[in-house]
């Protein structure tokens, strides 16, 4: 084990946000020898979290980005739809628009989306096998569900327009099997036969209640001796170029380093120690079943549909929708149920529970850079403050790895990782 500090007083360390990469993190460290105190407002694994509602998924084979070549042709129906996959609003058009340009420009051409997807792939690495290691220190193995992702088409046509992305997923070395007939009913025998082929990620898993596995994660922390602060962190006491302390709505926190993992929230504290990073909200939809009486062995995404498919503990979980919104905005639920729709198609023999039966609806703000990089390394203003946010999409999976890439940047070692991509600084020139 690398410790914090020589001497008989470790390092402290606060942690601003309790969900999945606080988490990780928080753990890390404390594995580590510091002394680490988490301040997060509400319960982690809560409804307020981006943690609780997501897709379930922990997919090592999440190296392709949103942003695709062709992408910009679509901008006008982004407009126009508002029941689409994929929506910004007029309204919000002129302050989303350099977020916009500079998200575009990021999938201009597969030779840009491969230049990012090594420094994607480093965080993914090993993603499974730190979620099985903490769920059982933490007692909460249960929570691990299905293995494997599996993207699921209704015409070798549809496949093809998705060739580019299996490419690169091949020469990047992730792991994946192609099933179709009898090997595609026998993993998914409940999917309708308009849906001839599946290729399936190996190396994922889905969480069986997301945020039941974030509050696990929050009592083994608590078990082990961190200290948890419920509390909302409002900006840092900084002297002679030293952080003294968190400053939060109970009060100030006493640390020698902080790390900004507040999801949604991290933007307002980045700049308050010298980062101006383009952050938005990516709000995200999901609309649950419950009491399903499907039970998936493997998560699915149909191509047609893009959302997640999982079975959770209390039933089955559609999970997916971009919307580009203000994180104030109040929810659109006709876009939760959206997903009903696409779940008919794959299940049209459970219709009428999808159609009549009880369901939960949520939202929640993904923290998403134009790059679709998070922004991990020593914030510009304050050689004691860190950032940990902006993950989008995957900060699920990329969860354990920027948790260890912190806690070698705190503790001034050779990270494992080159922490360069994911620079804040990177932002202050074009791309």
């Amino acid at each position: 084990m690398e410790h914090a500090a020589q001497g008989t007083c470790p390092s402290s360390v606060a942690i601003i946000g309790g969900g999945i990469v606080g988490l990780f993190t928080a753990l890390e460290l404390l594995e580590r020898g510091y002394n680490v105190s988490l301040i997060e407002p509400d319960l982690p694994g809560g409804r307020q979290a981006a943690s609780y509602g997501n897709g379930t998924w922990v997919s090592e084979g999440a190296i392709i980005p949103i942003s695709l070549p062709g992408m910009w042709r679509a901008v006008p129906g982004f407009l126009l739809d508002p029941m689409g996959p994929f929506v910004l609003q007029w309204r919000y058009l002129p302050w989303l628009l350099p977020w916009l340009v500079r998200f575009l420009a990021a999938g201009r051409s597969w030779s840009r989306v491969e230049r990012d997807i090594p420094a994607r792939a480093a965080l993914l690495t090993g993603a499974v096998a730190r979620y099985e290691a903490c769920a059982a220190e933490a007692g909460i193995s249960q929570l691990m569900g299905a293995r494997g992702v599996m993207y699921v088409y209704r015409s070798h046509a549809d496949l093809e327009a998705d060739r580019p992305a299996w490419d690169l997923r091949s020469k990047y070395g992730i792991e994946y099997e192609v099933r179709e007939g009898e090997s595609l009913r026998s993993l998914v025998p409940d999917l309708s036969a308009e849906y001839i082929l599946g290729i399936r990620i190996l190396p994922a898993v889905s969480l069986r209640d997301p945020g039941k596995f974030c509050a696990g994660l929050a009592k083994l922390f608590e078990d082990r001796g961190g200290r948890v602060f419920k509390a909302l962190a409002t900006g840092f006491d900084l002297s002679g170029g030293k952080l003294r302390a968190v400053q939060t709505s109970q009060g100030p926190i006493a640390c020698d380093y902080a790390v900004i993992a507040a999801g949604i929230g991290s933007g307002k504290l980045a700049r308050m120690v010298g980062d101006l990073v383009p952050l938005i909200a990516e709000r995200g939809y999901h609309v649950e079943v419950l009491d399903c009486p499907i039970r998936l062995q493997t998560g699915l995404m149909p191509a047609d549909g893009k959302m997640a498919v999982s079975s959770t503990l209390t039933g089955l979980r559609l999970a997916g929708q971009v919307e580009l919104a203000k994180p104030t905005t109040p929810p659109d639920w006709r876009r939760a149920r959206i997903q009903l729709k696409h779940a008919r198609r794959m299940f049209p023999q459970i219709a009428d529970i999808i159609d009549n039966g009880p369901h939960d609806v949520w939202m929640g703000n993904r923290p998403s850079t134009p790059d679709c990089l998070p922004v991990i390394g020593r914030s510009s203003g304050c050689p004691d403050v860190f950032h940990a946010f902006g993950h989008g999409h995957t900060g699920m999976v990329m969860a354990p790895g920027t948790a260890s890439l912190v806690a070698d940047l705190i503790a001034g070692s050779t990270p494992s990782v080159d922490p360069t991509p994911y620079s804040p600084r990177r932002f202050r020139f074009s791309r």
